[in-house]
Order: structure tokens, then sequence, then C-alpha cells
């Protein structure tokens, strides 16, 4: 047991460890290292000495006390640190070179647009005290406001690296908020869509019905080829996703982007039902691209494609990204497991099916109870059978 204040403890291999606390520029964080010793005496002196060493190297800064590296121990004052923003466009030059170029512009503009004019004249090592967020305007939504903080704190953790500075960082928690309900098509939408879209199908027919069957993103469709399609075995490779990005110094404010998919997991094989074998058939064509012929299309296109089959369905206006959710819905609904539906969406980890695009609707909810009650019912005939209890007393 650890002495009391004193973060001394004897182990079972019969040392003493002492515990202390220092900053992790590599987790953004304070974490804790020990020392050891034969004896109680031996492991606290050693404590006493590592704590007096980092407290010789370290002063009070920032935001709700934190204790950082001083920075006269870099060469510098803390008049005379780098600039917030002279540290801004190295790390953009870093993500540039080590990231993919959605990425990278995503990045640039939440800094461009969000960051920049708050952070011009700052020093790197006055932002975390200096920086005022009720400056970020507040009709931005919970996306975008996560995003900032996001970009912020790489900013300020790059900046620790180049200096050997630990720079506290941006908690995000303080942004959380009650998540909005994902909408999905109810059973009754779905029909009427269905209905419009098995009338004499083309492209964009095809195309919703895939994704109402496989669940693809907008950007995998549109970048989906017939190399990807394995008629033999039934399956659909997904290697490939197309996004609009602004383009910095080009001819045109955005081109259409042709990347791999969002994350590792994104890659993947999905098995295809004979219907949906059938349908691929059915539109076939010499092009490279399913949905585009010689080039990928543009996601804006089949946006517009599918609100004019809402349209005709005498539905209206939906997202795409609507048929994702629905199929995950009707997955979970129809019995599918969720590691299995985890994989078929790509995500990395199956906390994220079942937070964002598991909805249970109220029809699956009143049969889940109905059932439970029919259980009950069971469960009382047999208690009555066996002479235990009245046949009007409820269980």
């Amino acid at each position: 047991m650890a002495r009391h204040g004193e973060n001394i403890r004897k182990r079972k291999d019969g040392r003493w460890e002492g515990r202390y606390l220092v900053y992790s520029e590599e987790k953004g964080k304070k974490i804790y290292r020990s020392v050891y010793g034969g004896t109680y005496e031996v492991a606290k002196e050693k404590l006493t000495i590592k704590k007096s060493s980092l407290t010789e190297g370290k002063k009070e800064h920032g935001a709700e006390g934190m204790e950082t590296k001083s920075s006269h121990s870099q060469g510098f004052s803390s008049q005379e640190s780098p600039f917030a923003a002279e540290m801004a466009e190295k790390w953009l030059d870093e993500v540039k070179c080590t990231k993919k170029q959605s990425t990278y512009v995503k990045y640039s503009m939440v800094y461009r647009i969000h960051l920049e004019p708050l952070l011009h004249g700052m020093k790197i090592w006055d932002v975390p005290a200096a920086f005022n967020w009720e400056k970020i305007s507040d009709h931005l939504s919970e996306s975008m406001r996560k995003s900032i903080c996001c970009v912020l704190n790489q900013i300020l953790k790059f900046a620790s690296r180049q200096y050997h500075m630990a720079i506290p960082v941006w908690d995000k928690a303080v942004f959380r908020k009650k998540n909005k309900p994902v909408e999905v098509l109810t059973r009754k939408e779905q029909a009427r869509l269905l209905s419009v879209l098995c009338q004499k199908t083309d492209e964009a027919k095809a195309a919703v019905l895939l994704c109402l069957n496989i669940g693809l993103r907008l950007g995998e469709l549109c970048a989906l080829k017939w190399k990807d399609i394995d008629f033999e075995h039934e399956m659909v490779s997904v290697n490939q996703t197309v996004q609009r990005l602004y383009a910095e110094g080009g001819k045109t404010k955005t081109i259409l982007l042709e990347t791999t998919p969002k994350s590792e997991c994104s890659r993947r094989e999905i098995p295809l039902s004979s219907r949906i074998s059938r349908l691929f058939k059915e539109i076939w064509h010499e092009g490279e691209y399913i949905f585009g012929k010689d080039k990928p299309m543009e996601p804006r296109t089949m946006q517009n494609r599918f609100k004019r089959l809402l349209e005709k369905a005498g539905l209206k206006h939906k997202n795409f990204h609507i048929l994702r959710h629905t199929f995950a819905t009707n997955c979970i609904e129809n019995g599918t497991d969720i590691k299995s539906l985890s994989e078929i969406l790509g995500h990395s980890d199956v906390r994220i099916s079942l937070n964002r695009y598991v909805h249970p609707s109220m029809d699956s909810k009143r049969k889940y109870l109905d059932g439970l009650s029919q259980f009950y019912g069971q469960l009382q005939k047999q208690r009555n059978g066996a002479g235990m209890f009245p046949v009007n007393e409820l269980v």
C-alpha cells in the first residue's frame, strides 16, 4: 500500500516504487513514471531527486495551472517564442507531405477560415492561455467546432515536438453535446421508393438499389469500376473513392479527386446477392466506371438524380447518405450481427456502427415488446397448469 501523500508503495517483488507525473509529448497529456529502490528510503530519495530535477525545468503556465517546461530552457524567452502562425504553416507543410491530399485540404481550410485570423500576431507559447473560444461562432456545427479544436491541438503538439515544449492542449469534451438522431427512411417511404426503382431500371435507379443493398458511401459508389465486380463469386471490392476538393493555386476552385477510401478498413470486399449481380449485368457498358463511363461520376450529379427519384416517389428531399443509414438499420432489424455489419460498412470499430448507424424503428421495438408479452403469457399458462396461480393472476 502506498504511503499517504508520497505515492510510494512496496511491490510484490519486494522492491519499493515511487511514482511521479511527467508530460508526454507523444500522448499530449500527463502520464506516470516510476523510480525503484530496495528500501523505502532509497526509493524516496530517488523520487525526491527526480521531482526536483523536473521542477527546475518547469514553470506554472497556461490554463488550469498545468505545469510545462520553461521556454528559457529552450534558449528563448516567452516573448521570443515562435509565432503561432509560423508553427501552423510548418505543420501544414508536414501534413501535406505525410497525409492524404483530402486530409490536407480539410485541415488547411479549417485553419485558413477559422484559426488564422485569431492566431495572427500571437506567440505559440501564449495560445493556451490567450486563445478565446468565444470568438468561434456559435452558429457553427458541432462537427466543425470539433474540427477547429482538433486542428489547433495538432498545431500545439507540433510546436511541442519541434521545440521540446510541453504546451497544454484543449479538451474536445467541452464541446460534447447530445447527438441528434440520424434519419432513416421509414418502411412506407422505402416501399414507395422501391416501387419507382423497380420500374424500367436505369443507371441512377441501379445506384440507389445498390446502396440500399450493400450500404456504400456516395464517393465509393461514384468511383466503382467494372473491374471491382467479381461476377463469378458475386463480390464487389471497394478500393477507391471520389470527392470534390478545393484546389490551391489551380485553374479552378475545386477538382474531382479519386483517392483511396476513408480508412484502411474501408478497403473491403462485400458479397452481392444474385439479384444485385443480375442488376449489374442489365446496365453493363464498355466504360471503365460503372456509373460514370470513362471517368468517375460527380457526387453532386448522383445526389441530383436521387432527388428526382424521390420526387417521383412523392417523398421529400433527403441526403444520399440516408440510404447507408437505412441499409444498416434494416440489417440489424433482420438479424445481422454487428461485427458483420461493421465490416460491410467499412468501420474500424463496431461501436461506430452501433452508435451512428443502428436506429431501431418503432415497429421493431413494438415487435420485441409484443414478443416479451407472449413470453409472459406462456409462462403464466405453465404456472397456472401446475396449479400454482389462478387463471386471472398477472405475472
